[in-house]
């Protein structure tokens, strides 16, 4: 049985959005897909030029991923374009498989589309039907309006602020901390 079938979603435009699990062989356009994304938006922990690794790199990444039973690595595709992502790892040691962090990104072009919604949705029925995934836990900037209100919709809630988290603009930043029980 695969970790994750490919599933489809009609978004509100109309278009069908697949999401299926990464494989090693998407490294190249995964690392261009996060080269565009960085210059796209300021609510990434990292900036253009800054995710710094090797194609191999990359593919040994996505196939350690594939092989761990509390991980996850899912891409959103429109045609032949990648348009989201998601990567949740979860703990390695017994005492903490069960719980892990998700992020999540979705190309600008793209946005309100209903793609981070249906990443989201995926990703979670996922978590359920593993059996093993009780606790998933998030970063969220506190100025990112549109991703709190998806990620309260899902059920998340607030379980504290980290101050000076990001650092963009001659400006700190503070994030959220937020997460869901899965039952």
């Amino acid at each position: 049985m695969e970790k994750f079938p490919p599933r489809r979603f009609r978004l509100k435009t109309g278009e069908e959005l697949e999401i299926r699990e990464a494989a090693p062989q998407d490294a190249g356009a995964l690392l261009d897909y996060v080269e565009a994304i960085s210059a796209e938006s300021d609510n990434l922990t990292f900036g253009p030029g800054e995710f710094a690794l090797t194609l191999t790199q990359e593919q040994e990444y996505l196939a350690a991923m594939q092989k761990r039973s509390n991980s996850i690595y899912l891409v959103g595709v429109l045609g032949e374009e990648l348009v989201s992502s998601l990567s949740f790892a979860g703990g390695l040691r017994r005492r903490m498989i069960h719980a892990g962090e998700f992020g999540m990104s979705v190309r600008k072009g793209h946005w309100n589309k209903g793609i981070g919604a249906a990443m989201l949705g995926a990703f979670l029925d996922w978590c359920r039907h593993t059996g093993e995934i009780r606790k998933v836990n998030l970063r969220v900037r506190v100025d990112n309006q549109a991703a709190i209100h998806l990620y309260t919709k899902f059920g998340f809630k607030l379980e504290g602020r980290r101050s000076r988290e990001f650092y963009l603009g001659g400006e700190f930043k503070d994030i959220f901390l937020m997460g869901l029980e899965i039952d």
